[in-house]
């Protein structure tokens, strides 16, 4: 049963209000001092732990080396508990969730290592898995786990050229595919289709001399040649996963068995901080890529735990109905994701189309309600405390009810999430939101949030248990880790840091430096021992007046706007002024054009210049709302109808934005709008 609503007494609020002044909650430790730079070195910042590592990194369970063995003893612990869940479609529309328990999965884990043995690989064998999230996808990841073969993912988002790179810069023989990636396949010796293979594909297949098979008639061939388990030592090689910058071809990420248990393990120590306690009952809901680190731990944690992982049904337009279904106890995803929810994509239940349905009298309350909460929240409240007559009234029926009704806990990576939008989700999910931070090269986790601490909105959180960090100077950005406040670029050092770059030891040398592996992200570290987000290195510029300006928190900021879809932020040393390239968000442009009598399809009515003024006037109240500087306000902005991820080859598939590539794609525009606003002087770069 939920505490009653708190009473707001005076002097209670006065005593907590003192007691925070006088002394701040520290979420790391300091365990080593900084230095300044000497000999063409730069200076470097204090190095941080989390608190449960202050004495030295805690040692995992003895029974958990490998990531084989995260599997196996939950299986051993949890053989009927439901570990795999998917929906079928019948009828034309897609069924209830069906499950496999861990012992069925197991089975077949059994049985498709066999076959990949009696197929003729060996420990050390690479084995690719490409296509969407799906039982089979993590079927065939825990049978190179049990036989000390390495998992390769191969992005569902790349394309078959990056694709074909990967299956041979890894020498992959043997890939597992969804079948409609069939037919992008070239190279390899034997493929595994997740369902059935038709007739032309086996012919095309047998032509070009690659084996195929079905999942069934891969099942029964491990069923007729049963093979005994080769498992894994702790620091052999798990899994090589390819991460695609701005430029370049996709670089392998050196994961090991230890990498994957250790961040495993100081997962299980960070989560029993907490009062909320994970159980077999919880339920995740996985659409972000396999893939990708981030949803390849949580599945990882999930299975440790003995809980269950329901996998959306491939339609991202249409989640909301895989989360009525489910009904998930965590979510996670990318700040795009909630962002969406905040502004009322069709990729979720619309939050914000929901509040404007109700009536001006229920949407006044709703507001009042959000304040309230919000200010018992940042007195220190816990979120289950801070007003459960806001929850009942308001909370749970707009927003918790809209992602299935069981949700708890909320964690936002792979970007900085936005302030404005993380306090929306902290106030009205009814659950527990916090961000994380790390890279594939640090297995997922370099630092984390902690529940109920409105302090750490609109940062990333404190050094990961099994980590340790610290700032390196930057001195072409103007970044000082020994400055105030301390910036500079992320380091980190510990057992979650990857083995090097698969067959790149330059670039290997160039990131792991003395055992620190740099990051590339230039972070702020805040009094309290938490760090911020602020830029990514060479993502600033330095405007023609001197100032700074970082580039990707701006357009972090912005794409809170309503109105943006996406955006892409120039700015030019020899320019006093920021422009941006708007993809408006079509729906809401679609509804100004209405209630302004304008007509047209979604590309005409991006040629307006009256939906050009709108925009930038958008966009100057979010600067305004969220207290930027004049000179990171937007002055002109150039509007393009198609999302810079439509085939153009504008982002990378994590959608991180190639900036040279974007800047000669709309250079000659970008020209013409700098003419414009200079009252017609031309100017040059």
């Amino acid at each position: 049963m939920q505490s009653k609503d708190p009473k707001p007494y005076i002097l209670r609020s006065l005593l907590l209000q003192v007691l925070r002044a006088s002394r701040m909650k520290m979420f790391s430790v300091k365990v080593e001092e900084g230095r300044e730079g000497r000999d063409g070195n730069p200076s470097v910042g204090p190095v941080y732990r989390n608190l449960l590592a202050k004495n030295g990194f805690p040692p995992t369970d003895a029974d958990m080396c490998t990531a084989w063995d995260v599997f196996r003893v939950s299986h051993e612990k949890y053989p009927g508990n439901r570990m795999l869940g998917w929906r079928e479609f019948n009828d034309g529309k897609f069924g209830p969730y069906i499950w496999k328990t861990y012992k069925e999965v197991y089975e077949e884990v059994m049985h498709i290592g066999s076959a990949l043995r009696a197929s003729g690989a060996e420990p050390g064998s690479r084995i690719g898995i490409y296509g969407s999230n799906c039982p089979q996808w993590i079927v065939a990841m825990e049978a190179c786990n049990a036989h000390s073969l390495i998992c390769v993912p191969l992005y569902d988002t790349l394309g078959p050229g990056a694709v074909n790179f990967i299956i041979g810069h890894a020498e992959i023989d043997f890939v597992f595919v969804q079948d409609k990636k069939v037919k992008e396949l070239l190279d390899p010796e034997l493929i595994v289709c997740f369902t059935s293979l038709t007739v032309e594909e086996k012919k095309k297949a047998a032509s070009i001399e690659v084996k195929p098979y079905s999942w069934n008639e891969f099942l029964h061939m491990g069923k007729d040649y049963p093979s005994e388990l080769s498992p894994p030592q702790p620091l052999n090689i798990c899994t090589i996963m390819y991460t695609s910058g701005t430029s370049g071809d996709p670089k392998g990420v050196i994961l090991t068995h230890e990498n994957i248990v250790t961040c495993i393990g100081g997962l299980d120590l960070f989560m029993d901080q907490f009062e909320d306690k994970m159980t077999v009952d919880d339920v995740y809901i996985s659409f972000l890529p396999l893939a990708h680190i981030l949803d390849r731990m949580i599945e990882e944690y999930f299975f440790h735990k003995g809980a269950s992982v329901g996998y959306y049904h491939g339609d991202l337009n249409a989640l909301k109905d895989d989360l009525m279904e489910l009904k998930p106890t965590f979510l996670a995803g990318v700040p795009r994701v909630f962002e969406r929810i905040h502004e009322g994509m069709e990729v979720f239940y619309s939050v914000i189309k929901a509040l404007e349905e109700l009536n001006p009298r229920r949407r006044a309350i709703f507001h009042i309600l959000y304040k309230y909460k919000l200010a018992w929240l940042n007195l220190g409240f816990k979120q289950k405390n801070a007003s459960w007559l806001a929850d009942l009234l308001a909370f749970r029926k707009v927003v918790k009810s809209r992602l299935g009704g069981r949700i708890r806990l909320i964690v936002s990576g792979g970007a900085p999430l936005s302030s404005e939008v993380e306090e929306f989700l902290r106030v009205t999910s009814c659950a527990f939101v916090l961000q994380g931070y790390g890279l594939t090269e640090t297995c997922g986790l370099t630092t984390v949030g902690f529940p109920d601490e409105m302090s750490l909105l609109g940062t990333v959180g404190s050094a990961f248990v099994s980590s340790e960090l610290r700032l390196e100077e930057v001195p072409e950005m103007g970044y000082d880790p020994l400055g105030d406040p301390p910036r500079g670029e992320i380091c980190v050092r510990g057992k979650t840091a990857f083995a090097g770059y698969y067959k790149n030891p330059e670039l290997t040398r160039e990131t792991l430096i003395d055992g620190w592996f740099h990051t590339g992200d230039i972070g702020e570290m805040l009094p309290n021992g938490v760090v911020k987000i602020i830029d990514r290195k060479k993502n600033l510029v330095k405007l023609s007046q001197g100032e700074y300006v970082a580039l990707e928190y701006l357009e972090k900021v912005y794409c809170i706007t309503p109105i943006v879809e996406d955006i892409w932020v120039y700015g030019d040393s020899f320019k006093s002024m920021l422009v941006a390239v708007v993809v408006p968000h079509e729906e809401n442009t679609l509804r100004w054009a209405h209630q302004n009598g304008h007509r047209g399809s979604f590309s005409e009515l991006c040629s307006l210049n009256q939906l050009q003024d709108y925009v930038r006037l958008e966009l100057k109240s979010t600067a305004e709302r969220n207290k930027l500087r004049g000179f990171e306000h937007i002055k002109g902005v150039i509007l393009e109808p198609q999302q810079f991820d439509a085939g153009k080859d504008l982002v990378t598939p994590t959608l991180k934005k190639k900036r040279g590539i974007l800047f000669k794609c709309y250079k000659g525009e970008i020209d013409e709008l700098y003419k414009k606003l200079s009252g017609g002087r031309t100017t040059s770069y």
